[in-house]
């Protein structure tokens, strides 16, 4: 069977495919456009089911705020290399990730994989067309909407790093600022009351036993102990924390003094806590040269 030049080209600018696939598909299809890009996308899907086991530990932050400014929606989509993940395709799937997360407001992650794009498209099929075309694993790790009683900060750090912080009361600018203090100081919670027992527990555990092997007096490292749990729980609780832009004043000191309070906060870094395979390079040569 004769297929043409442009009937491939046709097949290609519907599914994003090589030349050699969409060929294959017009042949095994007889030619019939339809039923070829309906075999394409099945193919597609089975690929993008291939490669979920695969880590894709690259991706993007990307933040969509609401015509108001007092709500915004923060997605992670990750991919598997630094290369796709500036790519103008990828960038823009995950800001209508973000466009949709802030519309739809899903109440989790499979919530927002079933919800449209503005295209029509469902985030779930959107995303396993992506794979099937780019050829890498892609995933939406997590979102997050914040809406904030007064003023909301938003701030990306490149595409690797993004912050939330709902702001009640205080001046304009105070929540971006605070915004760019939670991405670059890393939070884990608002004040250090707020932290686990078990962190609190498993923090005094370690510190007793570093102070212990300083050969202090047993009333010495109690004191040590306290005093060093609360400069440890300060260093992951916002309100504890030394302010970037000031380190003499704490982000409680600053809250307090603008009149303000901060309502939540998020913050998400590409990758964090994702295992990463690491290549021994010296070891692949060696294989490689023995045959093995």
């Amino acid at each position: 069977m004769n297929i043409t030049a442009e009937t491939v080209k046709q097949l290609r600018e519907r599914t994003g495919a090589g030349m050699m696939e969409c060929k294959k598909a017009l042949v095994e299809t007889k030619g019939d456009l339809d039923a070829a890009a309906e075999l394409m996308r099945k193919q597609g899907l089975a690929k993008a089911d291939k490669k979920a086991a695969r880590v894709a530990a690259e991706g993007v932050i990307v933040i969509a705020r609401s015509a108001d400014a007092r709500t915004a929606a923060m997605v992670e989509v990750n991919c598997e290399t630094d290369f796709v993940a500036r790519g103008p395709e990828f960038r823009a799937f995950a800001e209508a990730v973000a466009q949709c997360a802030l519309a739809a407001k899903p109440k989790d992650l499979a919530a927002l994989a079933e919800a449209r794009l503005a295209s029509g498209e469902g985030v779930e099929q959107r995303r396993r067309e992506l794979v099937a075309k780019i050829g890498e694993n892609i995933s939406v790790r997590r979102f997050a909407v914040v809406t904030a009683p007064d003023q909301l900060g938003a701030y990306v750090h490149g595409t690797r790093i993004g912050a939330l912080v709902a702001v009640r009361g205080g001046p304009a600018g105070l929540a971006y600022d605070l915004a760019m203090h939670v991405a670059a100081s890393s939070p884990k919670y608002l004040t250090a009351q707020q932290v686990p027992a078990d962190v609190v527990a498993k923090e005094r555990e370690i510190l007793t036993s570093q102070a212990q092997g300083e050969g202090k007096p047993p009333e010495i490292v109690a004191k040590m102990v306290e005093g060093r749990l609360r400069k440890a729980l300060n260093e992951i609780a916002l309100y504890g924390q030394a302010f970037v832009k000031d380190p003499d004043v704490t982000i409680e000191k600053l809250v307090k003094g603008a009149d303000a309070q901060v309502a939540a906060f998020e913050r998400f870094e590409v990758g964090a806590g994702i295992e990463k395979k690491t290549d021994d390079f010296s070891a692949e040569v060696a294989r490689l040269a023995t045959g093995s």
